[in-house]
This record gives C-alpha cells, structure tokens and sequence, in this order.
C-alpha cells in the first residue's frame, strides 16, 4: 500500500491504478488515510484497528449476556 502511494507520487494516479488492479480513488482513500506514514507505522495501524473491532465484539456480547441475566432475575420475582 505505502508502495503504491510511493509509485503515484511519481506517476500519474490513473496508470498506477492500472498497474495493480485498483481504482483511482482507492488510491486517493489511500493517501487521505495514509499519507506521511511508512509500512511499519500502517502495519501497527492495522493491528490496533483489527485489536479494536475484537474486543467491541467482546464488549457487545458482555453487555448482551448482562442484559439476559438482568430479564432472568426479573422473571423470577
């Protein structure tokens, strides 16, 4: 990614897309969301993102389990 964005500072945006396969305005998401970064520093982006959306998960099905156990305990009075 931070390769493509490297190759579309030289080259022209449209030939770069072509060049890999992608759309031209994946590689202006790309530069918006990525620019001034270096591979390392996306990798760990990507990690943290990915450490983020599991433990949301974990988070939804906690509170789902509390609120089951807070119907039961009202059902049994």
């Amino acid at each position: 990614m931070v390769g493509i964005l490297r190759e579309a500072d030289c080259d022209p945006v449209a030939q770069v897309a072509r060049k890999h396969g992608i759309s031209e305005q994946t590689i202006y998401t790309w530069r918006q969301r990525f620019s001034g970064m270096n591979a390392d520093e996306v990798k760990r982006l990507r990690q943290l993102e990915h450490e983020n959306s599991r433990l949301k998960k974990l988070l939804a099905e906690r509170d789902l389990e509390i609120e089951v156990m807070k119907e039961r305990a009202a059902k049994k009075w």
